[in-house]
């Protein structure tokens, strides 16, 4: 990883839970020395990608990331296109709906809808970067993206979120191969110790998964009667976001989803 994306790297440490960062914080989180970090920031400030309040000193994302965010959406609208139908089906399911595209060795956040209409909700951060090994969106994208999403996966231990959570090439392809077969991926407590959640991967116009939709649900509600609601849903989305793409569903989606 070059300077330049080692420093583009820090945006990814906020979100909608931290979206003021101070600079002992900013190195801790990084994994790297304060100097090295407080350079950074500075060509980050220097660029727009961050600003600093000066009485709190916490940085903050800063105008270049609005500009843009509002170039990319104007230009190549994406957010105004799949939000509705993303809403449309939480509402219809009564249950929260997310989209996610790649983005590197994660997934971001695209869009999310939460019709809130039980006691019990899923806490789900709208800004969320995703990972791969965890999720059942990253489940299917490992099962049906590019293959380079594979490189290097098992060289060092995975992070473990849960004591359920899968954190080696093994199981990571394990996984992958039972959502080619069945057309979804299912993570069962693997990224919080309280949600299951069903996802299908949703194709780009290069022929291969760039993203996922998932249904997440607190483990006590996801039933096998949700379960099959859940899959319904998503086999009816999935094609339709893929279409927002420029892709379609791959004709090897499994007897789930044929």
């Amino acid at each position: 990883m070059g300077t330049t994306a080692k420093a583009l790297a820090l945006l990814e440490l906020f979100s909608v839970d931290r979206p003021e960062i101070g600079l002992s914080d900013f190195y801790r989180l990084a994994g790297r020395d304060k100097a090295t970090v407080h350079r950074y920031l500075t060509e980050l400030e220097q660029t727009g990608f961050v600003e600093q309040d000066m009485q709190s000193r916490l940085y903050r994302l800063g105008p270049a990331v609005l500009r843009l965010a509002a170039i990319r959406e104007t230009c190549f609208p994406l957010h105004s296109a799949v939000e509705p139908l993303v809403r449309a089906a939480a509402l219809s399911l009564g249950e929260l709906v997310h989209f996610s595209l790649l983005q590197g060795r994660s997934l971001a956040t695209i869009a999310h809808h939460d019709p809130h209409r039980h006691g019990t909700a899923v806490v789900f951060d709208h800004g969320a970067i995703l990972p791969l090994h965890g999720t059942a969106s990253g489940i299917s994208l490992l099962a049906f993206g590019p293959a380079a999403l594979w490189k290097g996966i098992g060289a060092t231990p995975l992070p473990s979120f849960t004591g359920r959570t899968p954190r080696d090439e093994k199981a990571l392809h394990r996984l992958s191969e039972d959502a080619r077969q069945l057309g979804f991926a299912v993570a069962d407590r693997t990224f919080d110790p309280d949600v299951v959640s069903v996802a299908m991967p949703v194709f780009g116009s290069n022929g291969t998964a760039s993203g996922a939709v998932a249904v997440a649900a607190p483990a006590g509600r996801m039933d096998d009667a949700l379960r099959a609601r859940a899959i319904a849903t998503l086999h009816d989305l999935a094609p339709i976001l893929s279409q927002s793409l420029g892709g379609r569903m791959a004709e090897n989606m499994g007897v789930a989803c044929a």
